[in-house]
């Protein structure tokens, strides 16, 4: 098992911390920013160093929303042509930046969540749109581009609906978010779209929300998930996509996640073990 971990685990994604990644076996990383970074993070640097460690860098995900005060919306099923373009050129630049930091793969949001379920078809062909642009962009540079699957009422938050968004270029992969599934089962997913999938974001839930912690803490069933992933033949990285730090409103955790957490709970799960429960999860009244 390739064990892989994003950049989101902990607000620290310098050199520091490849070379924690490294110490801990961590065999590569997914880069992902927030927001405000992308423009002025050294992929050069941050490649370079990671190669020189041994971990590789796997995943560039790009950015999938700013804040008013960071920046323009960022969605590329935008009903505003303007704001279309302006994400699918936004889009190209990162494919560059993320070629120069020596990542294979682009995991991109199709769309932003928002409440225009009357206009969702007219939503998902311009989603469309903006994959084909961006698999264009991403082919310049050497790269693969993965829609990410996604929760509640955003788009490709069923499997039917990640079945459609990739169906309009054979060059779109799928990166398949186990804790996004909230319509569907994994088997049924790994079933139906496994022949897609180039990468994964793993972590654990309560089947009610999106909930992003340690396998373990959540009611994922890990025995049954890593078989559905070696019947399809699944070789790429197991992307932890947690964050270290126990969130009172969500996880209890009696100490911060280390990598070598993390790098034990893949250990844990690919050789069928009980696995090492270091919090819990699914606290009472979690929202939505």
């Amino acid at each position: 098992m390739k064990i892989g971990i994003s950049t989101c685990f902990t607000p620290r994604h310098d050199l520091e911390f490849l070379n924690g990644l490294a110490r801990a076996g961590v065999d590569c990383v997914e880069i992902s920013l927030p927001s405000v970074e992308y423009d002025v993070f050294d992929y050069a640097g941050f490649g370079a160093h990671a190669k020189a460690i041994g971990v590789e860098v796997h995943t560039f995900h790009l950015p999938f929303w700013f804040t008013a005060e960071e920046g323009p919306e960022i969605d590329p099923a935008s009903l505003d042509a303007a704001t279309r373009d302006n994400t699918r050129r936004l889009h190209a630049k990162l494919a560059h930046k993320a070629a120069v930091s020596g990542a294979q793969l682009l995991v991109v949001h199709a769309a932003l969540e928002k409440n225009d379920m009357g206009r969702r078809a007219e939503r998902i062909a311009f989603a469309k749109e903006s994959l084909i642009a961006l698999a264009d962009a991403a082919e310049i540079e050497g790269l693969s581009v993965c829609v990410e699957n996604l929760p509640r009422t955003c788009i490709g938050n069923t499997i039917e609906e990640m079945s459609d968004l990739v169906s309009c270029d054979k060059r779109l992969r799928i990166c398949f978010d186990v804790n996004h599934l909230l319509v569907g089962t994994h088997a049924e997913f790994l079933r139906k779209l496994g022949s897609r999938i180039a990468a994964t974001h793993i972590s654990d839930y309560d089947f009610v929300n999106e909930r992003h912690w340690l396998p373990g803490e959540g009611k994922i069933d890990w025995c049954a998930l890593a078989d559905g992933f070696n019947a399809i033949g699944y070789e790429g990285a197991f992307t932890y996509e947690v964050g270290a730090k126990g969130n009172p409103k969500t996880v209890v955790r009696s100490r911060d996640l280390i990598p070598e957490d993390l790098v034990r709970n893949a250990h844990e799960i690919e050789m069928r073990k009980p696995l090492t429960v270091i919090g819990k999860g699914g606290l009472e009244n979690l929202p939505m």
